[in-house]
């Protein structure tokens, strides 16, 4: 420990801050008086879920939960004394022995989503104190149409619709989940959560979070709405759904309208930013700049 203890407490935090894993540096608090002391000040975190937590059950994943949330979205809501306590508290816990995060990313151990075999659905959601827009991108593998494009494509247009809203659920599940740990860490500057199997991201930035925190601070009920849920209420918002039949690929933009949906040339030109900002590089960037390129349809769809 001798060269250690000659090195600044700045340089030590940036150790502590490139390390990052909230397991490793716990770890590091046992390593001595001055490590104990210095950990809780890391501002850059990565914290790795092994598997959600809830007061209900240990047993409850993050999709069980987006299942019920679906559920209540086509049959009648049950009362407040019928609903389970869906209080997540596992990232709060573990995270409030960190002082000063200003930026935290967080690591679910799966994806949502269980859709038929072959067919993969990825998407990036970006939030407020609710969501702002969600790019979904989905096809499926091994797509022999034989010419019947539409009906080979996993039944078509009332399947993709049906992939946008369990995304737009299971994004809101994720927004909701982390509700106590942006309360509590007010110097946050950025929120990402995502999960292994690379399926979905959430992104909260600074200004969106100081819409969140304000948010709750301000609107009682609306969060005791979202309680009842399990997840934050989706507004409403206007769909950009592109969709080529011959590669069996979607693009679909949704983006939340307060006054109508937006339209025009400048909509199009922002609706692609945010599909390439999404989906612009890696194996799927190619294929988006050519779903960019066909026809568009645009649905509305009411808060839920």
């Amino acid at each position: 420990m001798d060269g250690l203890d000659q090195l600044p407490d700045s340089l030590i935090l940036l150790i502590f801050n490139s390390v990052s894993d909230v397991k490793t540096l716990i770890r590091c608090r046992s390593v001595s008086k001055r490590f104990n002391s210095l950990v809780p000040q890391t501002e850059s975190l990565l914290l790795k879920i092994d598997r959600v937590i809830s007061s209900e059950s240990d047993s409850d994943s993050l999709f069980l939960t987006l299942f019920k949330s679906f559920l209540y979205l086509i049959f009648p809501k049950p009362t407040v004394a019928q609903l389970p306590n869906r209080t997540h508290t596992y990232p709060a816990q573990i995270l409030s022995q960190f002082q000063r995060i200003r930026e935290l990313h967080v690591e679910l151990p799966a994806g949502d989503l269980h859709l038929e075999k072959g067919t993969v659905v990825k998407w990036r959601a970006e939030f407020g104190e609710t969501l702002k827009t969600c790019v979904i991108f989905g096809f499926r593998l091994g797509n022999r149409n034989n010419g019947n494009y539409e009906a080979e494509f996993a039944g078509g247009l009332k399947t993709r619709v049906m992939w946008t809203i369990s995304a737009l659920i299971a994004a809101s599940i994720r927004h909701f989940l982390l509700r106590e740990v942006v309360r509590e860490h007010n110097g946050m500057e950025k929120l990402v959560l995502t999960d292994r199997e690379g399926e979905g991201v959430v992104v909260v930035e600074r200004q969106g979070l100081r819409e969140w925190r304000t948010a709750r601070e301000s609107h009682v009920d609306v969060d005791e709405e979202d309680e009842e849920r399990g997840r934050t209420v989706i507004p409403s918002a206007r769909m950009r759904m592109k969709h080529e039949p011959r590669l069996g690929t979607t693009l679909v933009v949704v983006r939340a309208v307060k006054d109508g949906a937006q339209i025009g040339r400048e909509a199009d030109v922002e609706d692609a930013d945010l599909a390439l900002k999404a989906f612009g590089n890696g194996a799927y960037g190619d294929c988006v700049r050519e779903l960019l390129k066909v026809k568009s349809y645009l649905l509305e769809m009411n808060s839920f």
